[in-house]
């Protein structure tokens, strides 16, 4: 696995070696460009002295002024010039330097240009050592040197060894640099990762026990206050998940525990002694009326577990508005006799609706079978389906005592409503109605409310998306 610390260092190691390399490159070539433009303006200035003296000797002689070619102590690059030759047109040499032992190196292409009165440059070797030479034309003067040549060079040796010099300062500025800045990038980017370093300590001391507490390392500097501040949002949403799986297994070993004991104690109490058909025929009456109840708690159970898991795919179809109505009317018929209650189930509109016929039978099933259980007898459970647009609105009214002291946990798994909403004072069922309600509703893209009716009573508004209409399902007619 690779660190970021080391990545973050040798990124700065390789930064300030390329500026180094930067800078150096382009103060050799800024220097060589100076020592240039100045070794080219003293080789003109010489050659320039040396051609008045040659067509202003008196004698008519000509000769150079050595101590400009060969001075005591060279003090500028103007004292690197040490060579000078002057030549015919032909290429023949008339005078040089005494201090020149051969002949400088001649160009003819670049004679031939100066004799034509142009000033030419050329680098060349003589010697053995790199020289640069300027072709002055004396032909500027008139005669008799019209058709005579000044060549006048300066070794390049010096301005070399200069920048080689330069050239090893620098070589030796950049290791120095790449070893300052490899323990530098190292220190600071330890620096640099320590404050994750400190929110990571702190997250891992977070445990199942201690799921309260939160991260305050670095939660006041701006470059990390946002990642604190989401890793203390996923804690809390962590911590609200285990409590509520806490409460949630707790709740369901109570509800399946409570039907199990009455199991036992029913089968146990009938093994004591013989009893009669009778007898054993109420016991397994008894018996099958919690084995139901344990049915309806695990199908519940499982629902909200793919609910929860995301296997509750929608798979809408188009569904005959009236004929769905009127096969809900026919399923909780026999319930609300049972109960008696008054139901009635209205589509409003009809048409074509593009939706889960199952899972839209469930919310449905649940709210009707909520309203039963919470209405006494002789009152009024009434459901309304109504599209909107692409939205399709249900509506489940009834007449009992309303919501209880807590609306908003309505949807909690295994919350019961107050025993002052339940006729005879009895809460029913397992308490897991409304929250399928709200997992499936929420599952679908829609949202789900509870209020109380100003009339009296509870309401139930769901509010569930439609899909693009297709086709129309044979079996929901």
């Amino acid at each position: 696995m690779r660190s970021f610390r080391v990545q973050l260092a040798i990124r700065f190691t390789a930064a300030m070696t390329v500026a180094v390399a930067l800078i150096s490159a382009g103060s050799l070539w800024t220097l060589r460009v100076i020592l240039d433009r100045e070794l080219n303006a003293a080789i003109l200035n010489v050659a320039s002295i040396q051609a008045a003296s040659l067509v202003d000797s008196p004698d008519g002689a000509m000769h150079f002024h050595e101590w400009e070619l060969t001075p005591e102590e060279a003090v500028s690059v103007r004292d690197l010039i040490q060579y000078a030759q002057v030549w015919s047109e032909g290429g023949l040499s008339l005078l040089r330097s005494q201090f020149m032992t051969t002949d400088l190196p001649l160009d003819r292409a670049a004679l031939r240009q100066a004799t034509g009165g142009e000033v030419v440059w050329r680098e060349q070797s003589f010697e053995g050592l790199p020289v640069r030479s300027v072709y002055y034309p004396l032909g500027r003067f008139g005669p008799p040197h019209d058709r005579h040549v000044l060549q006048v060079a300066a070794p390049l040796a010096p301005r070399d060894h200069m920048l080689d010099r330069l050239a090893a300062f620098f070589a030796a500025l950049a290791g120095v640099v790449l070893l300052g800045s490899a323990a530098g990038g190292w220190w600071l980017a330890g620096r640099a990762v320590r404050p994750v370093h400190d929110v990571i300590d702190q997250a891992e001391e977070v445990g199942a026990e201690s799921l309260d507490r939160r991260i305050e390392a670095w939660s006041d500097t701006r470059e990390y206050h946002r990642l604190v501040e989401v890793l203390n949002t996923m804690l809390g949403r962590i911590q609200q998940a285990f409590d509520a799986q806490t409460r949630f297994t707790a709740d369901a070993s109570h509800e399946l525990r409570s039907p199990l004991t009455a199991l036992r104690g029913e089968i146990e109490i009938a093994l004591r002694k013989k009893r009669s058909a009778e007898e054993y025929r109420e016991v397994l009456g008894s018996n099958l009326e919690e084995i139901l109840r344990l049915s309806r708690i695990t199908e519940d159970l499982l629902t909200l577990a793919r609910a929860d898991a995301g296997a509750l795919s929608p798979r809408r179809e188009a569904v005959d508005a009236e004929g769905f109505g009127a096969r809900l009317a026919e399923r909780f018929r026999r319930a609300a006799v049972e109960a008696g209650v008054a139901l009635e189930i209205v589509v409003e509109g009809g048409g074509t609706l593009m939706i889960d016929p199952g899972l839209v039978g469930q919310i449905v099933w649940n709210l009707v079978d909520n309203g039963l259980k919470f209405t006494p007898r002789g009152g009024r459970v009434d459901v309304r389906l109504r599209r909107a647009g692409s939205e399709l609105h249900i509506v489940v009214d009834d007449t009992g005592p309303g919501l209880g002291p807590e609306p908003n946990r309505l949807f909690d798994r295994f919350y019961r409503a107050d025993a002052a909403r339940t006729p005879g004072g009895d809460t029913p069922g397992t308490g897991l109605g409304l929250a399928i309600v709200h997992s499936i509703v929420a599952r679908l893209g829609g949202s789900v409310d509870a209020t109380n009716r100003p009339k009296g009573g509870a309401r139930f508004d769901v509010v569930v998306p439609l899909g693009s209409e297709r086709r129309i399902s044979p079996h929901t007619k």
